[in-house]
């Protein structure tokens, strides 16, 4: 089949490596323009198009895939089949009605949980035992079309952000190759979603990963492993920002945000219980553990909660 790719995060990355290599013929690939990034403000490709690095794949990159243009582009290609992954826009219907097959989005979720832009971290944060990848027939609403297939995988103790969305991103080409079967016997289902079971993930912001100390140390542990790597969880001490990678749930209590150890352990009190930290890094300064943090501050440390 005559497959367009359209996507800009990088657990797309794998899935579109896996096409490559198919029998299938990629004739397109549609991701964001390049931004700037960082402090530095240097201008950086999508993910997408640093893995198409030295080929000769056409590339399309418009601010808006609802203009004209890029439409134009898109039907140009004369796909089979368009492959949505973590593209971050809502294609419109003159796009969907493209291809000749179907318009298949990959969802880091088993929809219709956490629909939106941050299932991975909407699932740890929330103390989900499981999430997977889901296919589904593109409409025009928010991850809202039928379901084709499910894949699912626990979400273990351990997970961050980061650890299972690579996790995710590994099972997503196998799951859109078991759809193709279906496509190409003609046997690929349209299951509706059920809305009442409907939860949302909408976007985060860097400001999203201020620790509230006044919530339970659980479901604190469960951002901070959530947040990292983006978008960061970090509380505010000695007027600078400290970010905090990992952590554990110790049976301690005090006053939220109150520091209840600091000369071995780095413990500070949530609602209930409190935290040892285990892995932090101070705005300026490298990644350490919070031992080591602790040998140069443990004398004037003040949380701010």
């Amino acid at each position: 089949m005559r497959i367009v790719f359209i996507g800009a995060g990088e657990i797309g990355v794998p899935t579109l490596k896996a096409l490559l290599k198919s029998e299938h013929e990629v004739v397109g690939v549609v991701t964001q323009p390049d931004k700037p990034v960082g402090r530095a403000q240097l201008i950086e490709p999508p993910q997408i198009k640093k893995a198409l690095a030295g080929t000769k794949m056409p590339i399309l990159q418009p601010a808006r895939i609802k203009e004209r243009q890029a439409i134009e582009e898109i039907r140009a290609l004369a796909p089979d089949v368009i492959v949505v992954a973590a593209y971050g826009q809502i294609l419109p219907r003159d796009v969907l009605e493209i291809p000749k097959i179907a318009c298949l989005n990959l969802h880091a979720s088993r929809l219709p949980r956490w629909r939106g832009a941050a299932p991975i971290q909407a699932a740890i944060a929330a103390g989900d035992r499981e999430t997977g990848i889901t296919v589904m027939h593109m409409d025009e609403g928010l991850d809202t079309g039928d379901i084709l297939l499910q894949r699912q995988i626990d979400i273990l103790p351990t997970d961050t952000g980061g650890s299972l969305h690579d996790r995710l991103a590994k099972i997503a080409p196998d799951a859109l190759f078991d759809c193709f079967g279906l496509l190409v016997k003609g046997s690929a289902p349209r299951i509706p979603q059920d809305n009442t079971l409907v939860t949302y993930a909408p976007k985060l912001k860097r400001e999203d990963g201020k620790i509230d100390w006044s919530e339970p140390a659980d479901a604190i542990e469960r951002k901070i492993r959530a947040f990292n790597p983006w978008p960061g969880a970090f509380m505010k001490i000695e007027r600078q920002t400290l970010k905090i990678f990992s952590a554990s749930i110790v049976d301690l209590s005090g006053k939220p945000g109150e520091i209840l150890a600091s000369e071995k352990e780095f413990i500070i009190a949530a609602g209930e219980r409190a935290l040892s930290l285990d892995e932090v890094q101070l705005e300026g300064k490298r990644r350490m553990s919070a031992t080591e943090f602790l040998r140069g501050h443990a004398s004037t440390l003040r949380a701010a909660p």
